[in-house]
């Protein structure tokens, strides 16, 4: 007979020092609604992942003795009595939550950053971290472990030194040592997928948007300073052309964190793109978007675009214009891109946004499946989004919890087995590896 494991709700003390409740369960939250994770919802802490308080908030845990959840502002007499404060796991790359983080967050006191906060516990069986998730991708080359700074600042340096006037290096430099982007490290490093960021505008205003936000936000800061310029195709084809016939597993991707929406730069990205081909049919070139002008999608595949990515949070029109909040677009216009991008034969996949108990509602999943039906999309990167929960969770006004991102996941995978999951964007060469259609669940 399987032994069942025990799994306490992990807390922190003022100082931040994190461990173990002495008695309550784990708990996490589908929307606003706590529940105890199931055993198929929980992995062991990624390795590469962090834990993280939630500042002034109590957490929620799953009373045994009790049958109820209750909050938490303290520790019990025996234990001291000291006050405590909810903890949280930002996961590393590959892996998607299924639970967020159970707290009380009508204790909240400020407006959380970008993150993508996931429900932790501690297993008392094993002696270690579990987090509320699923793996979503194979591919390892996004671990923290391949990123080492210390090797970073000479090789940048030395591209700079070589091609002192291009901007947009100079742009990719910053993001490498400033924010820490691991795609703009990959460039320096020579290897996997580089970033090229064009346009310092956007058709969109999303609630979570990482580069951009206005003064009177009702989210929270950006993350980072949104590019300035748009470079010049030569500027783009110095930093894209010897990276794709130089390394290995060579992706180029427009569309990244530190600007706008590149497809309001297309013709300037249809140039580019003819360019690099003519230099060489080596790697990939990618494009992030929100797929809001169809043309432009049809300008690019035409031009040798070779695959495509498409965000959304939502295949329901409302639920996508409350977060992405369009101006000038329809979320029938993301729709028609999505169909042109396949029918040209470009590697499509979504930039799915997900959020427990948004997600996973039924209406969501059946609407997903038709859209899936509808344009014939080979992947879904299932992307956590980061924002705070209980904005997102207002601004999506839903009030019941979903099936579970679990169950969702199963269910669309067994409805459309040809449908692909990832977390990442991916060369030609790996577009359909073999025994996509039966490989999933992926072990932790």
């Amino acid at each position: 007979m399987k032994k069942t494991k025990t799994f306490l709700a992990v807390v922190a003390d003022e100082q931040g020092e994190v461990f173990e409740h002495p008695h309550l369960r784990m708990a996490g939250m589908n929307g606003m609604t706590p529940c105890v994770p199931r055993a198929e919802e929980l992995i062991p802490l990624p390795e590469g992942s962090r834990l993280f308080t939630l500042p002034g908030m109590a957490p929620l845990g799953f009373d045994p003795a009790k049958q109820a959840f209750v909050k938490a502002g303290r520790l019990p007499r025996r234990w001291g009595g000291g006050a405590i404060q909810a903890v949280c796991a930002f996961m590393a790359p590959a892996y998607t939550r299924t639970l967020l983080p159970a707290a009380d967050y009508a204790d909240k006191q400020l407006v959380l950053p970008l993150w993508a906060y996931t429900a932790v516990g501690w297993c008392v069986e094993e002696e270690r971290f579990y987090v509320a998730a699923a793996r979503v991708d194979r591919n390892n080359q996004w671990q923290p472990r391949h990123f080492d700074d210390r090797r970073l600042d000479p090789l940048v340096r030395k591209r700079l030194a070589a091609q002192p006037r291009n901007r947009l290096l100079e742009q990719l430099a910053r993001c490498a040592l400033d924010y820490h982007c691991f795609a703009a490290k990959n460039l320096f490093f020579g290897r996997w997928e580089a970033p090229l960021p064009t346009s310092p505008a956007c058709n969109s205003a999303c609630l979570g948007c990482l580069s951009l936000q206005p003064e009177a936000s009702e989210c929270c800061p950006s993350s980072q300073e949104r590019i300035a310029f748009v470079p010049t195709v030569d500027e783009i084809c110095e930093v894209a052309v010897p990276h794709l016939e130089q390394a290995q597993n060579a992706i180029v991707s427009f569309g990244q964190g530190c600007e706008g929406d590149p497809i309001l730069q297309a013709d300037l990205l249809v140039a580019a793109v003819r360019r690099m081909r003519r230099h060489t049919a080596r790697g990939t070139i990618h494009l992030n978007t929100n797929a809001s002008l169809p043309d432009a999608v049809e300008g690019l595949a035409e031009a040798g675009l070779d695959s495509i990515r498409v965000s959304l949070n939502s295949v329901r029109p409302g639920l996508y214009e409350a977060y992405h909040r369009p101006r000038g677009y329809r979320f029938e216009d993301v729709v028609e891109s999505l169909r042109r991008a396949k029918r040209r034969g470009l590697f499509t996949m979504l930039n799915y946004l997900v959020f427990p108990g948004v997600s996973d509602q039924p209406a969501e999943v059946e609407a997903l499946l038709a859209l899936l039906e509808e344009t014939g999309v080979d992947l879904i990167q299932l992307r956590n989004l980061s924002i705070d929960p209980q904005i997102y969770w207002q601004a999506m006004g839903e009030t019941n919890p979903g099936m579970g991102m679990k169950a969702m996941m199963d269910l669309v995978k067994q409805r459309v087995p040809r449908l692909q999951y990832g977390y990442f964007n991916r060369t030609r060469e790996n577009f359909f590896p073999p025994g996509f259609e039966t490989d999933w669940p992926l072990s932790a």
